[in-house]
């Protein structure tokens, strides 16, 4: 395993120069009379974004906000795959006892998604605990390697990040994750907790169904438990996103290659591809063009290239991981999110976890660590805090 290396993000002037003569030569669609969102991005927004990018939006500027942060990369073997180079910010707090924290996004996220909570998550503060963190970033996404070989699925990014952890010196931790990182870190939890999980969050508490086989009792209890009204309000948006939301994640999960070949030689298709997700997961946050675009200058100037990102859909949908709640005996703190894309009854999340702590929220969506930060390291807070019930779960590391 190779020492960590300090990290400097520092885009060639040679693909900015593509960029921009790519940006130069878009063709646009024309769209119907009054489409709006009901067919997708509309053109006008694409159109503000494109001249923005090639015109107004400086990279070198964004570069240097993103290099402040304290990143690094290290290579790291997981087993089957060899040594893979990851890149990860890495942010200690000024409390020796702070508790280590992974913090996992995933697609069509990044590291970015740290930067708001890294800072209130490191605060000192005897009215909370403190939390060293490392956000790392997935095999194939911003700068760390990605993956050449068939069937990286989330045990394997387990192992990854299990190791990166311990070869930090957090040889026990513990876990954030929404979107793809929901089930990297529960998977981390299942395999290697409690040894060195010690408890996992998720803002992405998604589950299939309990089967009679495999657990009964917990199927009973799903069944005779009622719904809360919030419950069916979100199982009402679940039903209407599974029709007409899903339409990237059946291509991105049984031909990523097709897809891929937009991604990498279009800016203007990976724009349209990734900002529908920014705006429609999302609790009417209100993106700034700059914002959008650097969250997609991250996906076009990433080390393996933006098609690489969308691999992760195909094995883990082929390994059946997709819906998937691991199941694990550490404890599991969960955070709902009205705007979240899929609910899942509390009850169906009690039969498949140790669910110590659970958290409703009235705002906010998929990117709850961009669009309410706060919100997020309040429950985090309130779950690893003193009088929490997962206060503790790292020998020594009392967060005050």
């Amino acid at each position: 395993m190779a020492n960590e290396q300090p990290f400097q993000i520092s885009v060639a002037e040679e693909a900015l120069s593509l960029l921009r003569r790519k940006l130069d030569d878009t063709r646009l669609p024309d769209e119907v009379d009054g489409a709006d969102w009901d067919y997708g991005v509309p053109l006008a927004d694409i159109r503000r974004l494109v001249e923005r990018w090639r015109d107004g939006y400086d990279w070198r500027a964004h570069e240097r906000e993103l290099n402040a942060l304290p990143m690094f990369t290290r290579s790291v073997e997981v087993e089957e795959f060899g040594e893979l180079d990851v890149h990860y910010v890495h942010q200690r707090s000024s409390v020796n006892a702070a508790t280590p924290l992974l913090f996992v996004h995933g697609w069509p996220g990044s590291f970015l998604e740290v930067t708001k909570v890294l800072p209130l998550l490191t605060a000192a503060s005897s009215d909370h605990p403190s939390f060293h963190v490392v956000a790392p970033s997935l095999p194939g996404y911003a700068w760390s390697e990605g993956v050449r070989k068939k069937g990286f699925r989330a045990k394997h990014y387990a192992e990854l990040f299990t190791k990166l952890m311990i070869s930090l010196g957090y040889t026990e931790f513990v876990t954030q994750g929404g979107d793809w990182g929901h089930m990297v870190t529960l998977t981390a939890a299942s395999q290697y907790g409690p040894k060195h999980v010690k408890a996992s969050h998720t803002n992405l508490p998604i589950s299939g169904p309990v089967h009679f086989w495999k657990d009964p009792l917990g199927l009973m209890k799903w069944l005779l438990t009622p719904y809360t009204s919030r419950e069916v309000q979100g199982l009402a948006a679940s039903k209407t996103f599974l029709k007409t939301g899903m339409g990237y994640f059946m291509e991105q999960s049984t031909r990523p290659q097709t897809i891929g070949y937009s991604l990498a030689d279009s800016p203007v298709g990976l724009l349209g591809w990734v900002y529908e997700k920014l705006v429609s997961w999302t609790d009417a946050y209100p993106w700034k063009d700059d914002e959008v675009l650097t969250w997609v200058s991250i996906y076009w100037f990433s080390r393996a290239g933006p098609a690489a990102s969308v691999r992760i859909y195909y094995e883990m949908e082929k390994a059946g991981e997709t819906l998937n709640f691991p199941k694990t005996s550490v404890p599991v703190g969960i955070s709902f999110f009205p705007k979240e894309l899929i609910r899942t009854p509390g009850a169906l999340l009690h039969a498949k976890a140790k669910i110590v702590f659970e958290s409703e929220h009235d705002a906010g969506g998929h990117f709850a660590a961009y669009e309410k930060p706060d919100a997020l390291v309040g429950d985090l807070r309130k779950m690893f805090g003193r009088s929490g019930p997962a206060a503790g779960v790292v020998p020594g590391c009392t967060g005050y």
